[in-house]
């Protein structure tokens, strides 16, 4: 039996009926977790220091930046906004049009 790589099964997953829908249901998830992980490390802080400036817990930090884990919840507005504080940064929430070939 020979090993696979993550992205071998990730790509074999995907082929599964239903499994494609909801791993691009999560894609605007993974995309706002991956930008929070660059701008902390751009701005050269930890969980740490995030947390305290915060006034939070590591784990708190932690689990905003890995979509919650077990008890998975979206973080406020207010939330988000003291992440990006904390990591020099600015909150922008915008609503962009969906293009007609984009629809759901």
């Amino acid at each position: 039996m020979s090993k696979r790589t993550h992205e071998q099964l990730v790509k074999q997953a995907l082929r599964k009926p239903g499994v494609k829908k909801a791993y691009d249901a999560l894609e605007e998830e993974f995309d706002l977790l991956d930008t929070m992980l660059k701008v902390r490390k751009k701005a050269g802080k930890t969980q740490n220091e995030v947390a305290k400036v915060m006034k939070t817990t590591t784990s708190v930090v932690g689990r905003l930046e890995t979509g919650g884990g077990q008890h998975k919840h979206s973080p406020t507005i207010e939330t988000l906004r003291k992440y990006a504080s904390a990591v020099n940064c600015k909150l922008e929430v915008k609503f962009v049009p969906i293009k007609s070939h984009e629809k759901h």
